[in-house]
């Protein structure tokens, strides 16, 4: 099936349609969402699941290890990345190893550089040879991803690259993510993933990046389901929405 054209995924008893080729990747994770949602998506479409502290703030979490542990039980077994909450090296490997003992398929989400600035590459050395499973966040630039690459070992480790945000810097996120990607393939046995995307054509930039996981909030994929509209109607709709929502508000000129 070629861009374009009408597909469909199917999950607890729904048929999805969309113009994206969702068969020929990247991966799709759900970023945040809370339980019910982490439930509710088709199997069939998510391949896995991100978290971090700020998605667990904004769903009123209270206890950070006991909600992680309840996502994990969610999740289905898929892979699910868990973020540290340290920001020394001695507190982020601690935390590695506890969020990483949940279950083998967490990753344990450990940011590219400290508050200060400082390279976490002595704590993901440590917890690469460890065997955790790791999820390197806030990932920025070709540079880093150089400079971590040998602390990973031959880990099977994520890196997570936020094109949505380098988009936002008004750098072209595709040019830089695919050099990150085509270093990662050929350098290590990790995976990169799209991170922060803006809008549901990001499953394609990360496509044609060569990313191998996009990671998408609820809002975004259920966008990306309905992708199956012309651009005529989903023009009515949105004439429809401006004139509905003018006679709601008893708007008068």
């Amino acid at each position: 099936m070629e861009e374009g054209v009408s597909g469909k995924v199917s999950g607890n008893n729904r048929e999805v349609k969309t113009v994206f080729n969702l068969s020929a990747g990247p991966d799709i994770y759900l970023d945040g969402g809370n339980l019910d949602q982490v439930k509710d998506f088709a199997k069939d479409l998510l391949k896995g699941f991100t978290f971090n502290p700020s998605l667990f703030r904004k769903l009123g979490v209270k206890d950070y290890f006991q909600h992680s542990v309840k996502v994990v039980e969610a999740c289905r077994g898929l892979p699910v990345s868990l973020e540290v909450l340290d920001d020394t090296i001695e507190g982020i490997i601690r935390q590695g190893r506890i969020l990483g003992e949940i279950a083998d398929h967490v990753f344990v989400k450990v940011p590219v550089q400290l508050t200060t600035g400082q390279s976490t590459a002595e704590a993901v050395k440590v917890l690469a040879a460890e065997q955790v499973r790791l999820n390197i966040t806030a990932v920025f630039t070709h540079q880093q991803v150089v400079e971590l690459l040998p602390d990973l070992g031959n880990g099977e480790h994520i890196i997570s690259v936020f094109a949505g945000r380098i988009f936002d810097l008004g750098i072209d996120a595709v040019s830089v993510t695919r050099q990150i990607c085509e270093t990662v393939h050929q350098k290590s046995q990790c995976r990169v993933l799209w991170a922060s995307p803006r809008m549901a054509y990001d499953f394609t930039n990360a496509r044609l990046a060569g990313c191998d996981i996009i990671t998408m909030s609820p809002d975004l994929i259920a966008k990306l389901m309905q992708a199956d509209k012309s651009p005529e109607q989903f023009s009515l709709e949105t004439v429809r929405m401006f004139y509905t929502d003018a006679i709601a508000a008893g708007y008068q000129l």
